[in-house]
């Protein structure tokens, strides 16, 4: 029940409205949002770069109905691209496949796609495909070899979810291409039939499907901060003699920067996905509705930083 109130809440722009203006909820996103421009998550990207610490920019937002507010989250793709490389910033960024306007014609998409990575590429840059429900899955996927892949190989990848009860096929096939991967748990609501219901099954796919991962994959990004899973990467690579080059760990922006510090430190690549732009509320709801105790996670993460030494 507490799950469906947290997405019911996701969809009220009338509370974001009202909670924009708060500055305690501003201050309380602050933490897992870069601000809501380009500029403050440029400067949040720089200043993990210190760390030595990768990152991945996203512009918050999908589900996009109007051709006219698909143009404009190209446009400000396209601008981000250009920011981040004088900048010194990675560049690097995530991007959702409906807010390009899949839903509206996928033409549209397809064109707005090619102009974020041809100036990728240009740059020497990165675009990952974020994943969405699993309405979506083989749409992305179908949409990611045909359209992007075949053209802009090294420049492009895409994302795993842990949860589905297809993704060890689609993982098979995407190593046999040599995609890059990025695996997460997933972050919606699924029916059984599509998904895991059970915490402890969504874990054991994604120590599986990351084993996988690891001994095939072309450098596959393993987004958890899951430390039970950690601790069997670095146990599994140690066994198996897999480099620390050929592989990344992710985060998200805000949680768990203790471990985010102590992980590169140990000689391990990290990568921090930075998320930004004014669609923060829904964002925050549906973290905290892809797990419920996500709320006692979060606030245990900012207690535990406080208290634990950066080493």
């Amino acid at each position: 029940m507490l799950r469906t109130f947290l997405l019911w809440l996701s969809e009220q722009q009338g509370i974001f409205n009202l909670l924009r203006r708060n500055g305690l909820a501003s201050r309380f996103a602050a933490r897992f949002v870069a601000g809501e421009g380009v500029e403050t998550a440029a400067t949040a990207a720089l200043e993990l770069k210190k760390l030595g610490i990768m990152t991945s920019l996203d512009l918050l937002g999908e589900s996009v109905t109007q051709e006219s507010d698909a143009f404009a989250a190209r446009d400000q793709y396209l601008a981000m691209l250009d920011h981040l490389a004088p900048s010194g910033a990675d560049v690097n960024v995530s991007v959702k496949l409906t807010q390009m306007g899949l839903d509206i014609d996928e033409e549209l998409c397809a064109a707005n796609m090619r102009r974020i990575l041809e100036k990728a590429r240009a740059l020497g840059g990165f675009v990952r495909l974020d994943m969405e429900g699993s309405a979506y899955t083989q749409r992305t996927l179908d949409f990611f070899e045909h359209r992007l892949f075949s053209e802009f190989g090294p420049h492009t990848g895409v994302v795993i979810q842990s949860c589905l009860r297809r993704s060890v096929a689609d993982i098979d096939h995407l190593i046999a291409i040599g995609a890059r991967v990025r695996l997460c748990k997933g972050a919606y609501l699924e029916p059984t039939e599509v998904a895991f219901p059970e915490k402890a099954d969504v874990d054991q796919a994604y120590r599986t499907l990351m084993e996988r991962l690891l001994r095939e994959g072309n450098y596959p990004g393993l987004a958890t901060h899951d430390q039970r899973i950690l601790e069997h990467a670095r146990e599994f690579v140690t066994r198996e003699g897999i480099p620390a080059h050929r592989f990344e760990f992710q985060m998200l922006y805000g949680v768990r920067r203790d471990l985010q510090e102590r992980l590169r430190k140990e000689g391990f690549n990290m990568r921090v996905y930075v998320p930004f732009g004014t669609q923060w509320y829904p964002y925050l709801m549906r973290r905290l509705a892809e797990r419920p105790a996500n709320i006692a996670f979060i606030l245990g993460n900012m207690i535990r930083e406080t208290f634990s030494p950066r080493a």
